[in-house]
């Protein structure tokens, strides 16, 4: 052991294969990113391990939540959208005024919420819309309209 360092273990793999340390499989190079700091060219974790990292470390940085802390609020729907309750509840929606987490969506729903900039009275429209009680604006004069009440 060299001073003052800690020197893991070799794990011999066959040519074109590497090992992961962190889901201790071998696997091939091809499910390795690339590195050219590295002596073999090659990320030192594969690419599911990345990924999972990813989203993990993605999950703290923009929300300030764990995956434990997302899986909680998932199963308070039993893993179903709460809007929809039919697809499966994956993707963090939050208030993008204040950042604060409002809960787990589906991703049609997510975008949705997304698409009508958050606004309740927009959503409520859209909702009279498919209801059939379409509002037609009132000429007042020519070009000027008002909204009825």
């Amino acid at each position: 052991m060299a001073k003052g360092r800690n020197i893991r273990p070799r794990v011999d793999a066959p040519d074109g294969h590497k090992y992961c340390r962190r889901c201790e499989t071998i696997k091939p190079h091809s499910e390795w990113d690339r590195n050219r700091r590295a002596s073999d060219g090659l990320s030192t974790r594969c690419k599911a391990c990345r990924a999972i990292e990813g989203r993990a470390s993605h999950l703290k940085r923009q929300y300030g939540m764990t995956e434990v802390e997302r899986d909680a609020l998932r199963a308070e729907t039993k893993g179903l959208c709460p809007i929809c309750l039919a697809a499966p509840a994956v993707h963090v929606d939050h208030d993008h005024e204040t950042g604060k987490v409002r809960g787990v969506l589906c991703f049609s729903c997510n975008a949705a919420l997304g698409q009508f900039k958050d606004r309740p009275d927009v959503l409520r429209r859209a909702a009279e819309y498919l209801e059939g009680k379409v509002w037609k604006p009132i000429l007042e004069a020519p070009g000027v309209y008002r909204l009825p009440s």
